[in-house]
């Protein structure tokens, strides 16, 4: 091939050429950039403070679908959104996994927003989300509730959300639930507390127990309550095998219910109580090697179990349990017909609880409360709905909590073993290697019998508050003052402590024959299980602790006329016996009228009634 040398030079296409070129070899966007365009389109991205991105549909329910996610997520919605756009072509996975990479380098580019389940705060009031395919929700403040069809805050969905029905307004709500519940008058207001405890998003709650024996419908009752508050496909659940498959769980549901508990491992008796004030796991990200995945949460429990043995002090610290009756034979109805009847009533139900929590939102700000117990915001809440319907549900939650102490010490040998020595000496103080010598061990020794110093201490520590809750102040601050610096422990009974109840007579146990009173000999007899401890004017001043019993069935006469035994084992004059009402004139102390039989006495001054008449309000 051969140039002419009189050709001119070549420099390149025309541009008509180049127009015709570009024509004929122009791309069309690929399916990524399309899915992306897409979503411009149709939704808002942000990412959440939990650190995942989400998008809002632009002209849809205020709801955050997760950019991460399968069918709940944006992803099946974009396919969807190609689909209808283009006449039927489905994208790629490849192209929706591009697609959604981009997306969500664009929500990191947003603030922050928060993204609630099922429950949000606003404002002073609480949003309930209906959980819906429109969004609506039910706002509830401290002047009432109303339904809404858009949520003022965002709130996400699951697998496991489903529907609310609209609430009704009706005021036979509580009667209904109570027609369903089988459980006393008592323990249903408990239930209703936690109802309501359970609209509010920002507290830590209680873990509710439905006990009972087989047949008194503690599934039935369970599947009710989660249902009220957070319906699910699944309302009740089995135990979790490892706290990963219960994390990923719990992270779904606002309510969970573990059903048929019959024994709690450590790791979830650990697990639980930190879902109760809050809870986190920190695991791998999929397809990385050094990024993280955080599933963070608080969320409401409860189970159902007829006996779960013995629990660990913090878990039964934070148990709300709810006894139900057996139901008799004549009494008993198919499960369809008693589904029907919750079915029908479930939307005035609603309405009732949600009544009660405007009522209960209204009066939290201004209400105080002497003393609280450990989980002190259900407290708050127990206390604003005695204040709202005249009910005494904090008294009974607190004398439950007490129970549950008491029981618990049946499955803590040491425990027990301490409680009955420091009742019977007062006060007590020195290390943990003194009580271990002090207390004699059992034989056989009990399992949970500590072998050394350092369990005992530990389960020292652990029992603390229950020790507290029985009347036993505890205190470990101190150590000694020799070179080893060991630590000192002071457990000091409260003398002027009456138990909850008493039995009518004395027990003909040998067990509550005598308590050794000095610690050494077997001889030494401690009162009755029908006597209790008084306490005079003098010895609140001076902080000794009195160990005389007084039986109630003492005479008001000026001179005590019951026989009382000292340290040891004799008999002391009954001059220097307390006097339980009546005879204070003679002793020069400032007294009062009891208003209930007029008594004047000192310890109705100290007590508000008369030492006989406050131990009968006690008891019954």
């Amino acid at each position: 091939m051969t140039f002419d040398d009189d050709m001119p030079p070549y420099d390149g296409p025309t541009d008509d050429q180049r127009d015709s070129r570009a024509g004929k070899f122009k791309r069309e966007p690929s399916q990524a950039a399309k899915l992306v365009d897409l979503a411009s389109q149709r939704y808002r991205l942000f990412m959440g403070t939990d650190a995942r991105p989400y998008a809002v549909s632009l002209n849809g329910p205020n709801t955050a679908l997760p950019l991460r996610g399968g069918r709940a997520g944006v992803r099946a919605a974009l396919a969807k959104a190609y689909a209808d756009a283009y006449r039927g072509q489905v994208p790629s996975q490849t192209a929706l996994a591009d697609a959604l990479t981009v997306l969500e380098g664009q929500a990191a580019d947003a603030p922050p927003e928060p993204v609630h389940l099922r429950i949000a705060r606003h404002g002073a009031g609480v949003v309930v989300d209906l959980g819906t395919p429109d969004g609506a929700c039910v706002l509830a403040t401290p002047t009432g509730w109303e339904w809404r069809p858009v949520s003022p805050v965002l709130f996400r969905r699951t697998g496991l959300t489903s529907p609310l029905p609209d609430p009704e307004r009706g005021k036979d709500g509580l009667v209904l639930l109570r027609e369903l519940v089988n459980a006393d008058e008592s323990a249903f207001r408990l239930l209703v507390g936690w109802l309501v405890a359970a609209l509010i998003p920002d507290i830590p709650h209680p873990v509710l127990a439905f006990k009972g024996e087989q047949g008194t419908g503690k599934s039935t009752a369970a599947k009710m309550a989660v249902n009220l508050v957070d319906p699910s496909p699944a309302p009740l659940r089995s135990m979790p095998r490892d706290v990963k498959s219960w994390a990923v769980t719990a992270s779904a549901s606002w309510v969970i219910c573990l059903d048929n508990v019959s024994t709690i491992a450590p790791w979830l008796s650990d697990t639980l109580c930190k879902a109760v004030t809050g809870d986190g796991l920190v695991d791998r990200a999929l397809y990385s090697d050094d990024d993280v995945t955080v599933l963070s949460f608080r969320r409401a429990l409860a189970m159902t179990s007829i006996d779960t043995g013995t629990l660990a002090g913090d878990l039964s610290e934070r148990l709300l349990t709810v006894e139900l009756q057996p139901i008799p034979r004549e009494r008993r109805r198919p499960d369809a017909e008693v589904i029907d009847a919750y079915d029908q009533a479930r939307p005035v139900i609603l309405g009732a609880l949600l009544d009660l929590l405007c009522d209960v939102l209204a009066e939290l700000p201004s209400l105080t409360l002497g003393e609280l117990p450990r989980m002190a915001d259900f407290a708050r809440v127990l206390g604003a709905l005695d204040k709202a319907r005249g009910w005494s549900t904090l008294d009974t939650y607190t004398h439950a909590s007490e129970t549950v102490a008491a029981d618990l010490l049946d499955g803590e040998p040491f425990g027990r073993a301490v409680v009955d020595y420091v009742e019977a000496r007062g006060q007590w103080s020195g290390t943990v290697g003194d009580l271990l010598a002090a207390i004699p061990t059992p034989d056989p020794r009990p399992q949970r019998w500590p072998k050394g110093n350092p369990q005992a201490g530990s389960q020292l520590k652990r029992l603390a508050p229950v020790f507290r809750t029985l009347g036993i102040q505890f205190d470990d601050t101190q150590r000694s003052p020799d070179r080893r610096r060991a630590r000192l422990y002071t457990l000091t009974a409260e003398t002027a402590r009456e138990p909850p109840s008493a039995p009518s007579g004395p027990s003909a146990d040998q067990r509550d024959q005598g308590r050794p009173v000095d610690g050494g000999t077997a001889g030494a007899v401690r009162a009755p299980s029908h006597a209790v401890r008084a306490t005079t004017g003098a010895d609140s001043a001076d902080g000794a602790p009195d160990s005389t019993p007084v039986p109630l069935s003492a005479p008001r006469t000026s001179v005590d006329q019951g026989e009382h035994q000292s340290s040891d084992g004799t008999d002391r004059p009954d001059s220097a016996a307390h006097p339980v009402s009546g005879d204070d004139q003679s002793q020069g102390l400032p007294t009062m009228p009891c208003p209930t039989c007029g008594e004047r006495s000192s310890y109705a001054r100290e007590h508000g009634h008369c030492f006989k008449c406050l131990r009968i309000r006690r008891v019954a």
